[in-house]
């Protein structure tokens, strides 16, 4: 499947780049201006499950989705950012079935509407599309809405819904840290801005003992009902399967369908939250959920297509977005599993742009990688320079070598590999890049 050349989403959106920032200018008060002209549709939603953290939002959502939709219940669901089309934002729910990509008319429809109640005044373009995020969702019937923040919390342009059903906050590390604050203390502040005083709170697995500090204090400051991981629920892998654990019973379950360690607490988290939200969660809703859920461009296998032509016969490509050091140590562990069950020669083919920690990112595969190839990131004016990026991953202990693209890169493995065992090839270091890779593999998400 591919993208139409033009959409009338797209043109519009062209329109409101040319009018607009499109970067981070974190303030509630355009939002809520533009709202309060547009009828506060953001008041008149199904309950919202509000998703929040540096790692796993989207996997958290996912899941979210999955355990819902398992249920016939009709589910929205808003993401960001995109991996190819500004459509993947909003999944429009329908009953009984998955929910669907917004359709290209009535995602242009919504964002003339949301334009022309603006009029011209100053704001960003993720709060434009955030107030078009309610206007879909509050005129699309559906039973509950799944919402992702955008980044950080407290001013994030989500975070004008007054009473979700229950908050998410999932495993917080350093990221955007030029908004956030530059210790994980203050990061958690921000992302514990979406919790809402006596509403329901969930908190994920927490690496930092200070960020779930943070987070558990707000949360009873708040005097919201909380539940930690860890602590209240647990999910971990025994023969092969995922247990499940709370203070309702255990569940027995399949592994889910999304690879990693890191997704048995991703899995964990979300059905803690479902559960607090108000909704059932039976063994069998549970057991559909883990082998239906989806999320591309996280640990996503490749397995026919343009670019994987181009890999050597055998090999078994992945494509991840994860971008931050925290990131880089859950793909890693994910490639070395991998490894222990099935050995072969780990490539990495990484683009990333210039606001995050390359070396912090690429530490984590200094035992497991034996080659990176450094690749730029198609239409974005942000990205790393090739010969940029491949000396930190240097300087973090790596083989790197710059290319012109990931095809070219792609080529170049194959040539290394010839006569030897089909390698294992590791794609990613941003988002945009993932969405430039499924955009020229010919398999963008639907």
């Amino acid at each position: 499947m591919t993208a139409p050349i033009v959409s009338q989403a797209d043109a519009e959106i062209e329109k409101l780049m040319g009018l607009h920032p499109k970067g981070y200018d974190l303030s509630l008060d355009r939002i809520r201006r533009l709202l309060e002209v547009l009828g506060n549709p953001h008041l008149k939603l199904p309950p919202v499950i509000h998703v929040a953290g540096t790692n796993g939002k989207g996997s958290a959502t996912a899941f979210c989705r999955a355990l819902l939709e398992a249920q016939g219940l009709a589910v929205h669901v808003h993401t960001s950012p995109h991996l190819v089309r500004w459509h993947e934002r909003y999944r429009i729910g329908v009953k009984g079935g998955p929910g669907q990509i917004v359709d290209d008319e009535l995602f242009a429809d919504a964002l003339r509407r949301v334009a022309d109640a603006n009029g011209g005044k100053p704001i960003t373009v993720f709060e434009i599309l955030t107030a078009v995020t309610f206007i879909l969702f509050s005129e699309q019937p559906a039973d509950v809405v799944v919402l992702e923040v955008g980044l950080g919390g407290r001013f994030d342009a989500t975070n004008v819904v007054e009473k979700p059903a229950v908050c998410i906050i999932q495993p917080i590390s350093l990221d955007h840290q030029a908004y956030l604050g530059d210790r994980v203390e203050l990061i958690a502040a921000e992302k514990a801005g979406i919790m809402k005083r006596c509403m329901p709170v969930v908190i994920g697995h927490q690496e930092f003992d200070g960020a779930k500090d943070v987070l558990i204090s707000t949360a009873e400051r708040l005097g919201c009902p909380l539940t930690v991981f860890a602590q209240d629920f647990l999910a971990y892998e025994e023969f092969g399967r995922l247990v499940y654990q709370d203070e309702f019973g255990l569940m027995d379950l399949p592994l889910p369908r999304l690879p990693g360690r890191h997704q048995i607490g991703n899995a964990a988290t979300a059905i803690r939250a479902v559960k607090a939200a108000g909704y059932s969660v039976t063994e069998e809703i549970a057991e559909k959920a883990m082998l239906s859920v989806e999320w591309p461009g996280r640990l996503q296998k490749l397995t026919e297509g343009r670019l994987v032509e181009r890999a050597p016969v055998g090999a078994e490509i992945w494509l991840d977005g994860g971008h931050n050091p925290g990131a880089g140590e859950v793909i890693a562990e994910a490639m070395a599993a991998m490894e222990e069950r099935q050995a072969r020669p780990l490539h990495l083919v990484i683009g990333m742009i210039n606001t995050k920690d390359p070396i912090g990112f690429f530490r984590a595969f200094v035992d497991i990688a034996q080659n990176v190839y450094t690749v730029p990131i198609l239409g974005s004016d942000v990205g790393l320079d090739p010969v940029a990026l491949a000396q930190s991953a240097a300087e973090a202990g790596l083989k790197a070598m710059p290319m012109s693209s990931v095809g070219q890169a792609l080529d170049a493995i194959r040539e290394r590999s010839e006569g030897g065992i089909p390698p294992r090839i590791m794609i990613g270091g941003s988002l945009y890049l993932a969405g430039n890779v499924l955009a020229e593999n010919g398999t963008i998400p639907t």
